[in-house]
């Protein structure tokens, strides 16, 4: 393993608990001591996690790991709740995606519908997205009309933001927008970490005739900061089983169906 993709490896230990030492990275990497902790200070000096005195921690900065160091958390149940948001779809949708790893996931299993590989004259699906890896990712599927939105780009999200994504936006309309977040409560809504990506996920949902929540339970009870939109501005949330009983009634009293793949 080369020391890039050992860094790699590091990130994606960190991401499972938050925490880390440096004898769980001896332990699971096969390196010495003096190798792992040269590749921590080398992440800390990058903003990708703080050191502590045996190892290191990613609860000051976790919100901001890029999204290729984020995507294997809670893989299974993203995976579930992407192939419950394709089967909503008809045949012929407008798709609204925003990023995140969830949004990945969603796109991932419009990819490899059945009907996107029938030959077809005009598209199966139109994806309208502002995170550039979900459209580089749908480009590779003939059948799928993908549309990008202008805009800065997250380089954390790889998503589009700023008054270009807003450009576009209000002057197309959805069928379905699927929106990603980092937590969620059944009285505050859905929040992200970024106020520039809340905006642009606001109005995503605007512009759709359904907008749906997708989110592992790992985020329920999470609160970020920035306020996405209030919860009667969806109409679905699509979670995993890990929702509890309360949680679910809770959703539902403020007016979501629940819909646990």
């Amino acid at each position: 393993m080369n020391r890039a993709d050992r860094l790699r490896a590091v990130l994606d230990l960190l991401a499972e608990t938050g925490q880390i030492e440096v004898d769980d990275i001896v332990e699971r990497l096969g390196v010495s001591p003096a190798t792992a902790r040269r590749d921590l200070d080398a992440l800390a000096s990058q903003q990708l996690l703080s050191r502590t005195r045996g190892g290191a921690t990613g609860q000051s900065v976790a919100y901001d790991l890029p999204l290729r160091f984020k995507k294997g958390q809670n893989a299974a149940e993203k995976l579930a709740i992407a192939q419950a948001a394709s089967a909503l779809i008809p045949r012929g949708s407008v798709v609204g995606l925003c990023g995140g790893t969830t949004s990945t996931a969603v796109a991932t299993a419009l990819g490899s519908r059945p009907d996107v590989a029938e030959p077809s004259t005009r598209p199966t699906l139109t994806v309208v997205t502002n995170a550039i890896n979900i459209a580089a990712q749908l480009l590779m599927r003939p059948q799928i009309k993908v549309v990008m939105t202008g805009g800065v780009v997250q380089p954390r999200s790889y998503e589009l933001v700023g008054p270009y994504t807003d450009s576009v936006l209000a002057q197309i309309t959805l069928d379905f927008a699927f929106i990603g977040v980092n937590g969620l409560d059944p009285k505050l809504g859905p929040t992200v970490h970024d106020e520039h990506e809340a905006a642009v996920n606001a109005l995503m949902a605007q512009r759709a005739e359904r907008a749906v929540i997708v989110a592992d339970s790992s985020k329920i009870g999470r609160r970020a900061f920035a306020s996405v939109a209030e919860p009667g501005a969806f109409d679905t949330l699509i979670t995993d089983d890990g929702i509890t009983t309360s949680q679910r009634t809770a959703f539902e009293e403020a007016g979501l169906r629940v819909i646990v793949a």
